[in-house]
């Protein structure tokens, strides 16, 4: 069945009328000409590449209710949150209703008022919900996520396998049969794509591959040699950005907050065992722009789409490249330039080998049949020994992730990456050169580097009238005098900065330094300084100046106890 020219208009009438684009991105055109058209679909798009209006668009397109599983109460919120206020009448049933609430979207859904429905896969276990979905003309049946179906996935979830059948049950209002299934995720390699073809039953299905590659993210690898190291590292990784720092284990995320709130950064940690009511404060505080860092376990961040993200740091390895990728994939999704850090420490495998290992990981619903558990343990022992290649790969990192998902576009050099360009910076270093040449710029080109430095981060008490209140005065206080200092020094040595030869030693910008003032030099040429980071002679001594050291060394003692 092809789409017809009337309904693709349509299509690009309602894109622009209830989403406010005028065209499509690159991928989504094909997925939703497909959907349209009535095709079973499996659609691999990066994370931040906009799959949800490939679904959302042909919904309202369509005559009828599109059905969407979703695993993540936040996500489905979130989502028809904002479909609601864009007009288009969406409902969402899961466990945090109130009666009167779920009864309110079960009416609105039988009474055909719903173009979206969204759902948790353990709904499908419900008797009643069953029913309901022989009474709906069901448009779509969508799978978000759809890699939970495959026990190759990196997150298997039990109740997805119900979906085929749930599918079936459907009616599809002018048509014979189930409806058309949508599948989508951002995160299968060809053999997960291949499993998720055979378990939702999909026929014929257009498989339609976006791209893993997200060229905007700078994928760094750092490696570390203890947790004072990582300790000290980390501020400077997120200082003066908005970021996401991923960590292992619920007490390792409230470690990494605690590092951060003792280094000036504000931070809050966010993970299961926190109360309901604090883990929507930190949600919708971070969404909201008023928190700039969250440290948290994997599930952060699914139901989060705020698009000014510009790092993401791993506080410890991740279990598995999938989980890596998803994660990462919040960062830089207005296309800006953002950096994803692993900070490699290698005695942090065992803080993962014991989350396979445990008994108190197997899930609710899953098989306790001894072998099958084996076989799960052993599978995810791969992954993670995969993601060890990762760590330890001297070749470059975007090559390897391509290659892992079958992504045709792998190439060995990308100039993106810590292997490829070790010294490079990142978005937020390029405006800290940029703000230091700028003060350069403002006071004059009259003053050393003292005077420089004191400006910008805001030390007026020795400073001349003349620097206390120019527009840059204080503009890098979040950062410390001997950052500063190293990244000017860099400045100096990549030719963006000339020093005078005289007593003085007065700082002036090159022409080079102008038009990389004013954002015209696409490579500034500037190496990150080492000073940029805490001296491996002063790490245990700051640290150990902190108030909450004790409270600090408690939180790592009993992280592999989580």
């Amino acid at each position: 069945m092809g789409i017809t020219n009337q309904v693709n208009a349509e299509a690009l009438r309602r894109l622009r009328t209830h989403f406010g684009h005028r065209e499509y991105r690159d991928g989504q055109e094909q997925i939703v000409e497909a959907v349209l058209g009535g095709h079973d679909v499996l659609a691999v798009m990066p994370t931040g590449s906009g799959k949800s209006l490939t679904y959302q668009l042909p919904a309202i397109v369509l005559p009828g209710t599109t059905l969407v599983v979703s695993p993540l109460i936040s996500l489905m919120k979130d989502q028809v949150d904002e479909l609601n206020r864009r007009g288009i009448r969406s409902g969402a049933l899961h466990s945090m209703l109130t009666t009167d609430a779920r009864y309110s979207v079960l009416s609105a859904a039988r009474a055909g008022r719903l173009r979206l429905l969204y759902v948790a896969p353990e709904r499908f276990a419900s008797d009643q919900f069953l029913r309901l979905l022989g009474e709906l003309p069901v448009a779509r049946f969508v799978v978000d996520e759809a890699h939970c179906v495959s026990e190759w996935g990196h997150d298997f979830r039990p109740d997805y396998r119900r979906l085929a059948a749930a599918a079936a049950r459907c009616t599809a209002g002018d048509r014979a049969g189930r409806p058309p299934i949508a599948a989508f995720t951002a995160t299968a390699t060809p053999e997960v794509r291949d499993d998720i073809i055979a378990l939702l039953g999909l026929e014929q299905p257009r498989v339609l591959v976006a791209g893993f590659d997200r060229p905007n993210i700078y994928l760094h690898v750092e490696r570390v040699e203890d947790e004072d190291e990582k300790d000290a590292r980390l501020p400077h990784l997120v200082r003066g950005r908005r970021a996401l720092v991923y960590a292992a284990t619920r007490k390792s995320a409230e470690a990494a907050a605690s590092v951060l709130n003792a280094a000036g950064v504000n931070a809050s940690a966010y993970h299961a065992g926190l109360k309901e009511e604090v883990r929507t404060r930190v949600q919708d505080t971070f969404a909201h722009g008023a928190l700039p860092v969250v440290c948290a376990t994997n599930a952060f961040g699914m139901g989060i789409d705020r698009p000014d993200v510009d790092a993401v740091v791993h506080y410890a390895i991740p279990g598995s490249l999938e989980a890596y990728y998803q994660e990462i994939g919040r960062a830089g999704r207005d296309g800006r330039a953002a950096t994803a850090t692993l900070l490699w420490d290698p005695a942090d495998v065992a803080t993962r080998e014991y989350l396979i290992d445990s008994p108190r990981r197997e899930r609710t619903g899953e098989t306790r049949d001894p072998a099958e558990v084996a076989r799960r343990k052993e599978r995810e022992h791969r992954k993670l020994r995969r993601m060890i290649e990762y760590a330890d790969s001297a070749s470059c990192l975007r090559a390897g992730i391509l290659r892992y998902f079958g992504d045709a576009a792998a190439r060995e050099r990308c100039d993106a990456c810590s292997s490829c360009r070790p010294d490079a910076i990142d978005r937020y270093e390029r405006e800290c050169v940029q703000t230091i040449l700028t003060g350069i710029a403002r006071a004059g080109e009259r003053y050393g580097r003292f005077r420089i430095v004191a400006m910008l981060v805001g030390d007026t008490g020795s400073l001349p009238p003349a620097l206390t209140g120019l527009p840059t005065t204080g503009s890098l206080r979040h950062e410390s005098v001997e950052a500063i200092r190293g990244w000017l020094d860099a400045s100096i040595a990549a030719g963006l900065v000339a020093v005078s030869t005289d007593q003085y030693r007065t700082l002036s910008l090159t022409d080079r330094g102008r038009d990389a003032m004013h954002g015209r030099l696409p490579d500034l040429g500037v190496r990150r300084p080492v000073t940029s980071a805490v001296p491996p002679s002063r790490r245990r001594q700051r640290i150990r100046d902190w108030d909450d050291w004790r409270a600090l060394r408690r939180l790592r003692r009993g992280a592999l106890r989580n």
